[in-house]
């Protein structure tokens, strides 16, 4: 079965009920470094982490998406560069950022190589890892 998260008939208190997870969104931008925050993202997704979420749905201003991003109890926002495309995102959608970290600040050169390399990535899962613990 398909997850229906913030869809327009599931319930935010559904939507979000993450046990304990985080919430985990990443600007996906064009760049080696998009890609390293959607892939980490991805990859902690599946290592039981957290729960993956829709960026796009929150700069699209859909509702059950804002509402699950300001209900959530934990979450970890990537952006890959200075650029902060995400971090405008929430701005302007009015959602509180927490557990935020661009991976240009990790010392991860900004590039169009997507050839990603499994040590840089690790990088970035252990910096989201840390944010998590950062207080909300």
């Amino acid at each position: 079965m398909a997850d229906t998260c913030c869809n327009s008939t599931s319930k935010t208190a559904d939507c979000c009920s993450t046990d304990g997870n985080i919430m985990l969104l990443a600007c996906s931008g064009g760049s080696n470094v998009g890609q390293l925050a959607n892939q980490a993202c991805v990859e902690l997704t599946q290592d039981g982490f957290g729960k993956m979420y829709c960026l796009a749905g929150i700069g699209g201003e859909l509702s059950g998406f804002v509402a699950s991003a300001k209900d959530v109890p934990r979450m970890v926002v990537l952006d890959g560069c200075e650029v902060g495309c995400a971090k405008a995102i929430f701005k302007k959608a009015g959602v509180p950022l927490r557990g935020y970290v661009v991976l240009t600040d990790l010392g991860i050169a900004k590039n169009k190589n997507f050839n990603l390399d499994r040590s840089t990535l690790e990088t970035v899962k252990n910096a989201a890892r840390q944010a998590a613990k950062s207080p909300a």
